[in-house]
């Protein structure tokens, strides 16, 4: 019996995300818990680095957050992250004090505001293998309290996820002097609804009509205005949202970004392709391997827009990404059928059959190609 407890725990391991609580010493703020989730294979990929989501309210905005990242992840909707919920229950008011007179962190608030960058990501980095990618999420007087760290020269975050903010005075204002002057990449998103706090909705309604029209390649905004939600149950909508924008790049190649991208484009779609997985290296820092879906899109595009020549460099890709796979073997076969090279095409569909079968493809399917195309010219 306890044989099978054992096993039963290993699995368990494997197949779920960890979540466990910590207490950080800090010089500024005494002794603070954090809950803290890490993706499911952690302790396998040893490897891998993760972005990582810093939630403030973290005693009830953390498993909003959490939850959503497992399940998004295991989707392959975004890639696995670490995410840290701050508990504030009985701290909130005295981490984001600010000033009467400027507004900016005074007193526990410029502590807490500390704590976050000197005291609580270095212990992060140095405890857990986190990413380039850092993500900041807050509610309320805590969404209000994030946008200090955007005033920063050198931003501790690189997104921000702000849900129905309590601006300060003035936050407005300056918030929209940095993103519409901003030089850095920057995702930012916000959030309200019909039955949120009307202060907080004005405000927050003002502010989307001066970003909404902001053409800047750096800043990567998104808003929302739902309808039936209020100031606490819009969190819930927001954050898969949120979420779903900041990573959109990551998402394999869907049918929207086939017709409105892929096919409207005026340079070779295996271009296209690298230049999506480039983009998410340089951003999130993660080496990802090229989808078996995104290749099949990318495939697609050649065969609607007729244009064969693109074949023998998404041969090369797919010998990168698969190589004990005869994908590479179809593409450069199909390119050479598109030149009028028959021998060359025969030949790559013959010594498929060294390589491994992959997404429906099968060596009797290349091989009968092959036999086909001999037929077919006499050979």
């Amino acid at each position: 019996m306890k044989k099978y407890i054992f096993l039963l725990l290993i699995f368990t391991t494997q197949l779920f995300s960890q979540t466990k609580y910590e207490f950080i010493d800090s010089d500024r703020l005494g002794q603070r818990e954090l809950k803290i989730q890490l993706p499911r294979n952690y302790n396998e990929n040893l490897e891998q680095f993760y972005p990582l989501i810093v939630t403030l309210d973290g005693d009830y905005l953390f498993e909003v957050v959490s939850g959503n990242v497992d399940y998004m992840s295991y989707w392959d909707d975004m890639p696995d992250a670490i995410v840290v919920g701050i508990n504030q229950e009985s701290s909130k008011e005295d981490d984001l004090y600010i000033s009467d007179e400027d507004y900016f962190p005074i007193r526990g608030g410029a502590k807490f505001y500390e704590f976050l960058g000197a005291e609580l990501v270095p212990y992060l980095l140095e405890k857990y293998r986190v990413g380039i990618f850092k993500i900041v999420v807050g509610h309320g007087d805590s969404a209000n309290f994030i946008n200090f760290f955007a005033f920063k020269k050198d931003p501790l975050f690189q997104a921000y996820i702000s849900i129905s903010p309590s601006f300060s005075p003035f936050m407005e204002d300056n918030l929209f002097q940095l993103i519409s002057s901003n030089k850095a990449s920057m995702y930012y998103y916000l959030s309200t609804s019909e039955e949120d706090f009307k202060d907080n909705r004005k405000t927050i309604l003002n502010l989307n009509t001066r970003l909404k029209d902001i053409k800047l390649e750096t800043i990567s905004y998104k808003f929302d205005d739902f309808k039936t939600d209020n100031h606490y149950s819009l969190v819930a909508n927001s954050i898969p949202s949120a979420l779903n924008h900041i990573f959109s790049i990551y998402k394999p190649i869907s049918r929207n970004e086939y017709k409105n991208e892929l096919l409207e484009i005026d340079y070779s779609p295996v271009k296209y392709l690298e230049n999506k997985y480039r983009k998410i290296k340089d951003l999130f820092g993660i080496e990802k391997q090229i989808l078996l879906n995104d290749f099949r899109a990318v495939n697609a595009t050649i065969v609607k827009k007729k244009n064969m020549d693109y074949y023998k460099d998404l041969s090369k890709l797919a010998r990168d990404n698969y190589p004990d796979t005869l994908l590479s073997n179809l593409y450069i076969g199909r390119y050479y059928e598109s030149t009028g090279n028959f021998r060359k095409a025969i030949k790559a569909y013959q010594e498929a059959f060294v390589y491994d079968e992959i997404d429906g493809i099968t060596i009797e399917e290349l091989l009968d190609r092959a036999e086909k195309l001999k037929f077919e010219n006499d050979y």
